[in-house]
């Protein structure tokens, strides 16, 4: 059921590096993705898969991890994702992407989670850096690098607390707490 989906699927930043993501499921979340609505049909959307440990050493060190926290850098070494999906913009096909790769990576995050994986998307990242390191043309544009793996860690939404603070966080076990704002407070009566 797509509500069960939504509900499991989380930001995972912590992954059981070990079991691998084949290209073929790669390329079956891309589908998933390929079928999902575009802004004017112009599908305007690239994406480089990567499911290889040499490839994925490429990409991993130019990613920033979780803003809210602060004494984190990333998942060590183990515990990184088992592979990539980076979506990029094609500047010959349009010269804005509105929100097709927020729709694509909701597409492809869906379809992980109901095959026993789970992922992130990732918006801040050294882009040049990567750029580089891959050696992508300049006429893509990179807009998200999407983590995904088997999840190696327990996330729990909460009920944002009084004082609004949505910023998550991990306790002593390591588990991570997510606020979300309730239904009632996000829907207007006007």
């Amino acid at each position: 059921m797509l509500s069960e989906l939504i509900r499991r699927n989380r930001s995972y930043r912590r992954f059981h590096e070990e079991e691998r993501v084949d290209i073929t499921t790669l390329r079956e979340l891309v589908e998933l993705a390929r079928l999902s609505a575009s802004s004017a049909n112009l599908q305007p959307l690239k994406y480089i898969l990567s499911c290889e440990p040499d490839k994925n050493s490429l990409i991993f060190p130019h990613l920033r991890w979780a803003g809210y926290l602060k004494d984190w850098h990333g998942p060590d070494e183990g515990e990184r994702p088992s592979a990539y999906i980076i979506i990029l913009g094609d500047r010959e096909i349009a010269s804005t992407f509105e929100c097709d790769h927020g729709i694509a990576s909701q597409s492809i995050l869906l379809g992980a989670v109901e095959r026993g994986l789970g992922g992130c998307i990732i918006g801040s990242i050294n882009r040049e850096a990567l750029r580089d390191a891959l050696s992508i043309p300049r006429r893509y544009e990179i807009l998200l690098v999407i983590a995904i793996g088997k999840p190696k860690e327990r996330v729990v939404i909460e009920t944002v607390g009084a004082d609004g603070d949505v910023r998550y966080w991990r306790d002593k076990e390591g588990v991570h707490h997510v606020p979300k704002r309730r239904l009632d407070d996000i829907i207007l009566n006007i």
